[in-house]
């Protein structure tokens, strides 16, 4: 005030003229202290170190992200996020899937964005966006999702049956198809068998090198059934896979007994009848 009082004695003002001096250096300082910037709090940010992920169709599109809340207050944030048809998407976070999360006030959580494909989309590059709304937020991010393709297998036989008969003690070949379903070539695709006990499963050929989008190859699985397999239906599942992709058949097998068996079991019975018959005649008079 002795600063005031000094300038207004030295400048001739008087009561008024303090008061607008007073005034104006108020208004200064005020303006000056507005123009120092607030530093201690973030903008409230959605962010990922990786936005563009490449993929097969028949794997996971994976993003780690980064939600933060800049605001004094907790926030509860919608997630969501524009996906093309055919596709799928899932938010993750703590173990668990969410469609929406509280963040506290300068806190930061870590959402895991999760994007699959159907086999059939059309490879290309897709723009996927993505947001996280409160009340008082309204967070974009744009990822990309390259889908380089499909991988697909498919296992049947020419005519889609899936059962024979066969005889005990005999071999029996079925006709299969390998065929690729999707829009990749399959390399080094083997041929497998879960069969019952004891019997004996090859294959013609028995791997397939290479095998071109909505190409086929037709295999043949050389089945043999042991001697003395008790007459019924039995299951053998094929499979053919590879690194990318496995496909399965299940094939019902109906054994039954060979003539000669039948015959045999004829011979025995008869020849026991016969051997009564003659114990009663011989021994049985006395």
């Amino acid at each position: 005030m002795s600063f005031f009082y000094q300038i207004t004695k030295k400048s001739g003002l008087r009561g008024h003229g303090l008061f607008v001096l007073c005034l104006s250096g108020l208004v200064a300082a005020s303006n000056s202290t507005a123009q120092i910037p607030n530093k201690s709090r973030d903008k409230s940010s959605l962010k990922s170190n990786l936005i563009n992920v490449e993929a097969v169709a028949n794997e996971t599109f994976r993003y780690n992200t980064t939600l933060h809340n800049g605001t004094a207050q907790s926030q509860i944030y919608q997630l969501n996020a524009q996906v093309p048809t055919g596709w799928s998407v899932a938010f993750k976070t703590l173990g668990s899937q969410v469609t929406s999360v509280n963040v506290e006030p300068g806190s930061s959580l870590e959402v895991s964005i999760e994007l699959n494909a159907r086999p059939d989309t059309k490879p290309t590059k897709y723009n996927i966006p993505v947001t996280a709304v409160s009340l008082d937020d309204s967070l974009k991010l744009t990822l990309e999702a390259v889908l380089k393709g499909a991988y697909g297998l498919e296992l049947s036989t020419p005519t889609g049956r899936l059962s024979d008969e066969v005889t005990e003690g005999s071999t029996k070949e079925i006709h299969l198809v390998v065929k690729n379903t999707a829009t990749l070539p399959l390399e080094n695709i083997e041929l497998a068998a879960q069969a019952p006990q004891s019997w004996d499963v090859t294959f013609e050929p028995s791997k397939i090198n290479l095998l071109d989008p909505n190409k086929t190859v037709d295999v043949t699985a050389i089945v043999k059934v042991p001697d003395k397999t008790v007459a019924g239906d039995y299951v053998t599942t094929f499979t053919s896979k590879n690194t990318n992709s496995t496909a399965n058949s299940t094939f019902r097998m109906t054994v039954k007994t060979s003539m000669l068996s039948g015959w045999i079991g004829i011979l025995v019975i008869a020849l026991a009848v016969g051997l009564v018959y003659y114990l009663v005649r011989k021994y049985g008079r006395r």
